[in-house]
């Protein structure tokens, strides 16, 4: 039976818990994407500037400097560096649900701290341990999802976490422009407190949600393991289809005990190419965020109401719908035009929209500049959610050999946040006009158009594609093609072992049927 997606739907059992919990633990990236957006409204409401600002204009009224700004926009990023690559070292002591109510725990610890402050160091302490948690949940939850889901549905369910980030984002937008307006302390308390029910309902969901049945059989918990996968198959845990499946996760768990343990020193080295793969993968996480994404979601709607645009919050909103609507079409090409070419695609498009804006932004000040201006902002956004978006995580998920693979996401992971901590810490000092500061305003789009034609040339000569092919076809694609540009054509020979059968999940249930996992 087909379920809308082009795979197979499983005959026994039902598929309805396994989309309760992806359900559920999107809410981690809702609740990370309203976090990162709803920053750039709030630093530009007039209420908390009265409250938190230090230094006032020629006319009278308060204004955020350039480091001020900086602060609070990027110690969240310093939080989430931290507390995402914390969890390549902690992340098997607790299993997956403790360590996402851990981090909701953080997180709202943090919200209670930028609820209750009234000066800058303590709403920057909270933007940190908010951070801090939401660095363990984005490192989580997509692994809760992979393990916890069944395979028929797993691409799509990982691919939403993604999605439910910009659906934060629009949420964010929406709470910003209703709370704008507001003359005391609830324009900028309500954004942050709503952070609350986030965190509350994901953490609600992992309290009665079951623990990934993966995690129990590295701890070699099979039992409780098999309890996992018969409420998450919904069927009792002895019945014939649950055996089925934790034998599955069994021998792939043995198959990749068989390469021996690895520490982040492999990710280092020459062997299968995996210093080469890590630098692609990397520059890719870096590529993503020097395309100043970004500086629209942490910096928007201050640089729209700089700008001379009338109503900076709406065109906040609308950058945030079409992120929400442009980001399904890129999950869906990923798996047919290729990770190669929809990165190229999106790199060109990017920087003709970012150079467009630049020009209008330095050659004229005018109605119908801003319009034109809006316009291809709203376009470069589309370009890159339909694209760079989510198509760097696909390569940065794949692009690695088994033995390495969890190691090496993890470092690219934390690559991404530090280029995110380093342009939230220096965008202000680029775009703003004082001493010490660069005063580019819309120039700045010339660094991010060019730092997107250098993502077109790096991607042409250096990203591989690997669509359609299996982890051990990935390793072999590296093994034989010496150049990206080739990547494209390649056909892979390597014919599967019986173990690493088992290790993609491609396993003769008929040959299982009534094997005990006792005698495993």
């Amino acid at each position: 039976m087909k379920f809308g997606l082009n795979v197979e739907k499983p005959s026994q059992g039902s598929f309805w818990p396994s989309i309760i919990v992806a359900s559920f633990a999107c809410f981690g990236g809702i609740l990370y994407g309203y976090d990162t957006g709803s920053i750039s409204g709030i630093i530009a409401m007039d209420h908390f500037k009265r409250v938190f600002a230090t230094n006032q204009d020629a006319s009278g009224n308060p204004f955020l400097t350039s480091s001020q700004k900086s602060l609070i926009v990027s110690i969240l990023s310093a939080g989430t560096t931290i507390g995402s690559f914390s969890m390549s070292f902690v992340g098997e002591i607790f299993g997956r649900r403790i360590n996402l109510i851990i981090g909701c725990g953080v997180f709202a610890l943090g919200v209670a701290l930028q609820s209750a402050a009234s000066a800058i160091p303590l709403f920057a302490v909270g933007r940190f341990f908010a951070g801090l948690g939401l660095g363990f949940i984005s490192a989580v939850v997509p692994l809760y999802q992979s393990e916890a889901a069944p395979k028929w549905i797993r691409g799509s369910i990982v691919s939403g976490y993604q999605w439910a980030i910009t659906i934060g984002l629009l949420i964010a937008s929406i709470v910003n422009n209703s709370t704008q307006h507001r003359t005391d302390t609830g324009a900028y308390r309500i954004p942050i407190g709503v952070q609350f029910a986030w965190g509350l309902i994901l953490a609600g969901g992992m309290a009665i949600l079951p623990e990934s049945p993966r995690y129990f059989v590295k701890k070699g918990m099979l039992e409780e393991a098999r309890k996992s996968l018969g409420r998450l198959s919904a069927l009792p845990p002895d019945h014939e289809f649950v055996s089925e499946q934790l034998l599955e996760i069994r021998a792939n768990y043995e198959y990749e005990l068989s390469f021996g343990s690895t520490s982040f020193i492999h990710c280092f080295t020459n062997e299968g190419r995996q210093l080469y793969r890590l630098v692609v993968v990397t520059t890719v996480q870096a590529l993503q965020q020097l395309s100043g994404i970004n500086f629209i979601f942490y910096y928007g709607t201050d640089f729209f109401q700089k700008s001379g645009i009338t109503d900076p919050f709406i065109i906040g909103l609308i950058t945030n719908i079409v992120n929400v609507v442009m980001t399904p079409p890129g999950m869906y090409a990923v798996e047919r035009i290729g990770r190669r070419r929809l990165l190229l695609v999106g790199a060109i498009g990017m920087c003709s929209a970012e150079y467009i804006v630049a020009i209008v932004g330095v050659s004229v000040s005018s109605v119908v500049s801003n319009k034109v201006l809006i316009a291809f902002v709203c376009m470069y956004i589309s370009f890159f959610a339909s694209t760079w978006g989510p198509v760097a995580w696909v390569v940065t998920g794949e692009t690695f050999s088994l033995r390495t693979r969890s190691k090496s996401v993890a470092l690219c992971t934390m690559s991404n946040w530090i280029w995110n901590f380093g342009i939230g810490f220096a965008t202000p000092y680029m775009v703003d006009s004082g001493p010490g500061n660069a005063n580019l305003g819309p120039k700045v789009f010339f660094i991010w158009g060019t730092f997107c034609l250098i993502a077109i040339v790096f991607v042409y000569l250096f990203v591989f594609e690997t669509k359609g092919l299996a982890l051990e076809e990935v390793d072999e694609l590296y093994e034989k093609v010496s150049s990206a540009r080739q990547s494209s054509s390649f056909v892979p020979t390597h014919v599967l072992t019986e173990d690493a059968k088992n290790a993609e999940g491609i396993v003769d249930a008929e040959k299982l049927r009534g094997v005990e996992v006792e005698h495993v």
